[in-house]
């Protein structure tokens, strides 16, 4: 558990941006955890507080937490431009206002269809702000980029099917 305001500097430390994704991801969070990229594992959920994102606008903050194969995010609240740039990239972010409710170290299930964000031994529900149909879809897609091929390639097929051959 991570507490309010959660800069982009301590995902994505600026000593480490000019070095590729995987040596900035080495040093994801270390100012505030310094076990936190050897620990953190595939499916992994982070969860904070309010206004985790804010800071510098890079892209590398929320990539670092996906390269290291965090799932999803669970904040209170998020820097906006955070917001559109973990989505943009296919990192899961919701929105739930009593994260400060859950100790760290929980064991979490996260549904996104529901909104709904599950401790797995006490089964406790936190509702969180449903996600848009249209941003949920990019998510699943991988982001931004590979949703838009996706639907280039459905269009182009599309076309090609409709096309007369000579």
């Amino acid at each position: 558990m991570f507490g309010d305001n959660i800069d982009t500097d301590a995902m994505a430390p600026g000593a480490y941006v000019k070095f590729d994704i995987d040596t900035i991801a080495q040093h994801c969070l270390e100012s505030l955890d310094s076990g936190f990229a050897g620990g953190v594992r595939p499916g992994d959920v982070v969860i904070a507080g309010r206004n985790f994102g804010i800071g510098s606008s890079r892209e590398q903050a929320p990539q670092a937490l996906q390269h290291l194969g965090v799932a999803a995010v669970v904040a209170q609240s998020f820097a906006g431009i955070f917001y559109r740039n973990a989505l943009n990239l296919g990192l899961l972010l919701l929105t739930c206002p009593h994260t400060n409710r859950i100790a760290p170290g929980t064991s979490v299930v996260v549904h996104a269809d529901t909104a709904r964000l599950i401790e797995t031994v006490s089964g406790i529900v936190h509702a969180c702000d449903p996600i848009p149909a249209y941003l949920l879809a990019m998510v699943r897609a991988g982001g931004l980029i590979p949703l838009l091929e996706q639907r280039l390639a459905r269009e182009r097929a599309l076309a090609d099917g409709g096309a007369t051959k000579a």
